[in-house]
């Protein structure tokens, strides 16, 4: 989260607590770690998961003009997961890894369970995409749930 918001508040004016992934990574952990947090984010407070939506170093290409073909149905798959309500929303996230694309697109998931954090914290709110462009050879998005 430094480099995000060190971009965005350059004179570090504003409080930030980091989580840190749990051990295990298990992703029905880390939705229940954003569901802890929901309080908070109905009180104001921003609640931002960094990561990324595509994630293979053994598979990022210089030349953009060739798109992982994973990456793009990995997107698809979650830009469509994100606007699900909480429970589907939920089962779909948990299950990840059996998505399109799902473990090319993050052999290991650090960089995707942000996304589940941010999820369990948006309770029954719709997620959308925001955001989406070719970066090295992938597609990546981001997200953001509610108003």
């Amino acid at each position: 989260m430094f480099i995000p918001l060190k971009v965005i508040y350059p004179d570090a004016d504003v409080p930030l607590v980091q989580l840190s992934l749990k051990q295990g990574l298990d992703p029905a952990q880390h939705l229940e770690m954003g569901r802890a947090l929901a309080s908070l984010r109905r009180e104001g407070v921003l609640i931002i998961g960094s990561g990324m939506s595509y994630h293979n170093m053994q598979r990022f290409r210089f030349d953009d003009a060739a798109l992982d073909p994973d990456s793009v149905r990995f997107d698809d798959w979650l830009a469509e997961t994100v606007a699900f309500p909480a429970p589907r929303r939920e089962r779909r996230l948990i299950a990840w890894a059996e998505a399109p694309g799902g473990r090319a697109a993050h052999p290991r998931e650090e960089h995707l369970l942000p996304l589940h954090v941010a999820a369990g914290a948006a309770d029954q709110d719709a997620g959308r995409k925001v955001f989406q462009d070719r970066v090295l050879g992938s597609m990546q998005s981001a997200y953001v749930f509610g108003g």
